[in-house]
């Protein structure tokens, strides 16, 4: 079994599986060079890139390195050969244990505004056998998108909150337009209403787990302690949560 932090921006896996990081790189991605003395202005690599990481001014294209997912599109379009492949560095991956599980985490470079290319160079570190979690980042925008794509199973976590089905909903549109199987699992029960739960029964949506607000966990997380940890007695709750994902995503 292997563990994968992909919340490159703010990892905090490490803070309660303590690994040993056994290796530690950093991430690349491909940025276009431009050699002004083929380039002939045509404009087609700006027309492809839709983050203007590339555009054609005067008799010449211009790149902006910070804006360029390396995608290598302009490449493609290219047809007079201006287009070299430089690099650069949007993070670092670093791969180790925690006793018998396997640990990956990615962290962003500092100033990098754009976390999916490292999220891809952290999913390529993934082994190909094996039960693999991935920790997605919050939210609905792109770096939980290139999480969770082509994942076999999701579990949209939420509180029983106006804020918490807000953020919800907009989570089971995202999942549905992937079309990955997916369960929702609510935190915190009764510290709000019961709206969340009639979400779920109108959409058809199915609940896995219910945990009620307990203080001894906010204690146990404030100390960076695995809940089963500190709390054993949560062991069977979540044996029980793993084996109903095991068979919903399989």
């Amino acid at each position: 079994m292997t563990y994968v932090d992909c919340d490159v921006e703010e990892p905090n896996g490490h803070i309660f599986l303590k690994p040993v990081i056994e290796t530690s790189e950093t991430a690349f991605v491909p940025v276009p060079q431009v050699n002004e003395t083929l380039c002939t202005a045509c404009a087609e690599c700006g027309g492809i890139c839709e983050f203007s990481a590339i555009v054609c001014l005067g008799s010449a294209a211009m790149t902006f390195p910070e804006l360029c997912k390396g995608c290598g599109g302009c490449f493609l379009v290219c047809d007079d050969g201006a287009l070299t492949e430089a690099s650069r560095a949007v993070g670092k991956v670093e791969k180790g244990s925690s006793g018998p599980l396997g640990f990956l985490h990615g962290k962003l470079r500092v100033g990098e505004a754009m976390s999916p290319p490292l999220i891809r160079r952290l999913k390529g570190e993934i082994p190909s056998e094996g039960i693999v979690i991935m920790d997605a980042p919050p939210g609905t925008s792109c770096p939980v998108v290139e999480t969770v794509r082509e994942c076999d199973f999701v579990l949209l976590v939420t509180e029983p909150t106006p804020f918490g089905l807000n953020d919800l909903e907009l989570a089971v549109e995202m999942v549905r337009l992937l079309q990955i199987p997916f369960a929702v699992g609510v935190n915190r029960t009764g510290t709000g209403d019961d709206r969340v739960e009639r979400y779920c029964k109108r959409e058809d949506i199915p609940i896995l787990f219910e945990l009620e607000d307990d203080r001894r966990i906010a204690e146990a997380y404030s100390r960076g302690e695995p809940l089963i940890r500190s709390l054993p007695e949560y062991e069977k709750f979540f044996d029980r949560l793993g084996s109903r994902i095991l068979e919903m995503g399989s």
